[in-house]
């Protein structure tokens, strides 16, 4: 196989995202994206001269050249592509989270397996460089024994206004940005299995807008005795705040993704992150050089287009997207019913947030 090509499935802000970075990778090829929307899908090609484009994206599947897609679509969508993506013999890239539901998950991986096509989990955090260097440091001993890793991710809202939409996102901020954290942690204790889940969430700012939670706590207890601590909020004033803290018996280490190597920047107007103006820029905020590769987006993309090119095992796969699920529902269920929810956990809901909301209760917990 000479270059990989590739086709893109969405036309908004991740999608932008994808284009760029495939576009960094040497051994990748952008050829088609698809959009219901004819004219983002329109502008998306023309920017980043991508010869073809569908606003019906079964017509890229039928493009024989193509052998993977990578999906930046709403999260209600994820399961039904990701079934035709299989059935047509591609890999896929699925953003985060991997689906609405556990049973959803779970058609996604079984089509993908009997397809003998990859399903890869788009979690950039596992390839961002300065949390990486932080994992290095602490597999290398700088910090004793690691009892504690916390991750925050803050800001005023999602990037797609869909994402308010609860019966298209299945929650909120723990949808958006807590499954981040969730998987990193994983990713940095050499993933163990999650025993435990304490979570608190609600809604103090956005109320107007979604009925989803804009900000969240959670404690993620694996069976290895340490923790994570997620702190995820979308009610932060004062553009972005992202950050990995590390607390071991003979250290610490605390990386903040925009400070250390940003620009000092004040705006009254907003300016643009990656792809588009933000009013989350507006004020003073700290804007970073190469914003694509210090969040390890094109480092993400290199992956999965070897994984393919080489039939390498992938570092993020769909399993991996199934377990960050399981632990975002235990974490809804946490918040709802005000205690600990112990793990492996099952639920029927259909989207996580109504264990939140009190509209489910078929819950088993703790029983595998």
């Amino acid at each position: 196989m000479s270059k990989v090509k590739v086709g893109l499935i969405g036309s908004q802000f991740e999608a932008e995202i994808h284009a760029e970075s495939f576009k960094r990778v040497a051994d990748a090829e952008l050829v088609a994206a698809a959009s219901p929307t004819e004219a983002h899908v329109k502008e998306l090609a023309r920017k980043h001269g991508i010869r073809h484009w569908f606003t019906d994206y079964k017509k890229l599947l039928e493009m024989d050249e193509i052998s993977l897609v990578a999906l930046s679509v709403p999260n209600d969508v994820h399961c039904s592509i990701t079934l035709d993506c299989a059935a047509a013999g591609k890999h896929v890239i699925v953003e985060k989270p991997l689906a609405l539901n556990l049973g959803e998950a779970d058609r996604m991986l079984e089509a993908c397996r009997k397809a003998g096509v990859m399903c890869m989990y788009a979690e950039e955090l596992c390839f961002t460089p300065k949390y990486v260097r932080v994992k290095e440091l602490a597999g290398e001993g700088a910090f004793g024994r690691v009892y504690l890793v916390k991750q925050s991710e803050k800001h005023n809202g999602p990037h797609s206004p869909w994402f308010w939409d609860v019966s298209r996102s299945g929650g909120g901020v723990t949808m958006d940005m807590g499954c981040h954290a969730i998987e990193f942690f994983r990713w940095f204790y050499g993933k163990p299995r999650a025993a435990s889940v304490l979570a608190d969430m609600g809604t103090f700012v956005h109320g107007d807008k979604t009925r989803g939670e804009d900000n969240a706590t959670i404690i993620v207890r694996f069976e290895n005795g340490a923790e994570g601590l997620a702190e995820e909020s979308w009610s932060r004033s004062g553009g972005m705040d992202d950050r990995v803290e590390v607390f071991g018996s003979q250290g610490c280490a605390y990386a903040n993704l925009h400070m250390g190597n940003a620009i000092q920047t004040y705006s009254e107007t907003g300016y643009g992150y990656v792809v588009e103006k933000s009013t989350t820029s507006r004020g003073w905020t700290y804007t970073t050089w190469e914003e694509l590769w210090n969040y390890g987006f094109p480092q993400e993309m290199a992956h999965f287009v070897d994984c393919v090119k080489n039939g390498k095992e992938p570092i993020e796969t769909g399993e991996d997207g199934r377990a960050v699920l399981e632990i975002i529902l235990a974490a809804y269920a946490s918040a709802g019913q005000n205690r600990r929810i112990d793990l492996p956990f099952h639920s029927d809901a259909k989207r996580p947030i109504d264990l939140w909301l009190g509209r489910d209760n078929g819950i088993t917990e703790g029983t595998g």
